[in-house]
């Protein structure tokens, strides 16, 4: 499914020839003149879609941009445009999670490409999101005591210990940890830790060990 190509150049009569080529490869295209103006107007990242960017523009450069939007938690996947590759930017720019770097003159197999690419990526971030998203929601309807079960299963604890961490018997730890594996949804403790892992709650729980 095609998306929105968000286009930020300073240069006009290149704005119009990308979104004209953009437009005939069945996208839609919004244009920006500069960084400023698309943080004014933050696209919707629940439309799928990515940033085309040009790295020399005035004011706010695309890898300050970039920054920026990182820092907004933007996950809109980034293609960087410039009239002169310079293998610093190129590095910076992509280990700061920008999808690619496209030298101008750019043909339309390269840059449909790249959009191509982009929007794949940011089909499986969303995936990725959501699956966390529903996670959340599931340790989220734990009640206090299926959380203090949930975090001592994914440490590695036993039933037994469990128990007698929590002052009850194994007989009322094996039901919480069986309501606990439901909420989650798995059948497994590995799945759980995997689970927990993601959320970052193995590393608040190891933290908490160490403190």
């Amino acid at each position: 499914m095609p998306g929105i190509v968000h286009v930020v150049d300073d240069d006009a009569s290149f704005r119009t020839a990308i979104e004209r080529r953009l437009k005939k490869a069945g996208y839609e295209v919004a244009t920006y003149s500069s960084a400023q103006q698309l943080l004014e107007r933050l696209p919707d990242e629940n439309t799928s879609g990515c940033i085309l960017l040009d790295v020399q523009i005035p004011g706010l450069s695309g890898p300050e941009l970039q920054a920026r939007l990182n820092a907004l938690g933007c996950s809109l996947p980034i293609v960087f445009l410039t009239g002169h590759a310079d293998i610093q930017t190129t590095v910076k720019t992509i280990k700061a999670g920008a999808q690619d770097f496209l030298t101008k003159p750019v043909s339309s197999d390269q840059l449909l490409g790249a959009i191509e690419r982009a929007l794949a990526q940011y089909e499986i971030a969303r995936a990725q999101r959501n699956r966390l998203d529903a996670m959340r929601a599931q340790i989220a309807a734990f009640t206090p005591r299926e959380r203090q079960v949930f975090e001592l299963m994914v440490r590695g604890k036993i039933n037994k210990q469990i128990a007698h961490e929590l002052g009850t018997t194994e007989r009322t730890i094996k039901a919480h940890r069986q309501q606990v594996m439901e909420k989650a949804k798995v059948q497994s403790l590995a799945e759980l830790v995997s689970i927990a892992e993601k959320l970052g709650v193995l590393a608040q729980v190891a933290k908490g060990d160490s403190g």
